[in-house]
């Protein structure tokens, strides 16, 4: 055989051996198959988180990724079969949780993501992992912002793809002046700044920035709404839905649903709540 046959065949080979390897280390898995199932044999997830909630779940100025929800899913992850190393975090937004899901962009979403009817008809939930209500911010000087219906005329901030200015001005003040921001520190920027009045959202994201800045900001109080906190999956996929409902029903149940609380949200002064019945599982 000529020697640049033999360095072919070797190069054939090669290339053989490296599909081989290739295929074996995805062997058994598909995107179709129960995450559960894939999670289990990969030991890998990919998690989309909010960066910019305080309390909740945040990108600190060292990397590390912090709070409640942060530490829901890593609970979650692990009794999955996938340990911290294995978990990527992404980045997700109010605007993309859905199409983030529904694109394979994430395999789960933990991100203060409300349970609603509507977006149950894209995706599906596990949960609820936590509850609270939409509220407002407000400087500690605006004395004459006391609920929803005192917002005629004022300036309200919320971040773009969210729902809760909207509700606002349709069930308490139709006089209010929207303003839509990408992310909420953004919102919370232009109400020190005095380029808007209040910034509403749930409760416990908006203790968050009060324990940044307490001298500056409050939270108002009166809670409008109820919002159950739940981890997003893939729409059919019931046996994760499942296998991630009985997750949260054991961190509640061991304590450690608690103790997350307190060490990521107590610190904010915001009243923890009981643990929520899991419905969605």
């Amino acid at each position: 055989m000529r020697e640049a046959d033999v360095r072919g065949a070797r190069r054939l080979l090669v290339l053989a051996l490296v599909a081989v390897l290739a295929a074996c280390s995805g062997a058994g898995t598909s995107p179709s198959d129960p995450l559960v199932d894939r999670a289990g044999k990969t030991g890998k997830l990919t998690i989309g988180i909010r960066f910019d909630q305080p309390g909740l779940s945040e990108r600190t100025v060292d990397g590390r990724y912090a709070g409640f929800d942060v530490e829901v899913a890593k609970y979650v992850a692990n009794a999955l079969g996938v340990g911290p190393d294995g978990i990527t975090w992404r980045e997700t937004t109010s605007a993309t949780r859905e199409t983030d899901l529904t694109s394979g962009t994430v395999d789960m979403v933990v991100a203060a993501y409300s349970i609603t009817a509507k977006r149950k008809e894209r995706v599906a939930f596990a949960g609820p992992y936590f509850t609270t209500g939409q509220d407002l911010l407000v400087r500690r000087s605006s004395a004459d912002i006391t609920g929803p219906d005192s917002l005629n005329d004022k300036r309200l901030c919320s971040v773009a793809g969210s729902t809760p200015a909207e509700q606002v001005r349709d069930r308490f003040a139709q006089a209010v002046r929207l303003v839509e921001y990408p992310r909420y520190p953004d919102c919370v920027t232009a109400l020190l700044a005095g380029q808007v009045d209040a910034v509403t959202t749930d409760a416990v994201i908006l203790a968050g920035y009060v324990a940044q800045n307490p001298e500056l900001l409050r939270v108002v109080g009166k809670a409008f709404s109820t919002e159950r906190y739940g981890v997003g999956l893939r729409k059919g996929d019931a046996k994760t839905v499942t296998a991630v409902g009985d997750a949260i029903r054991q961190m509640i149940g061991d304590g450690e649903w608690l103790k997350s609380l307190q060490r990521t949200i107590g610190a904010s002064g915001y009243p923890l709540p009981a643990p929520p019945g899991v419905t969605e599982r």
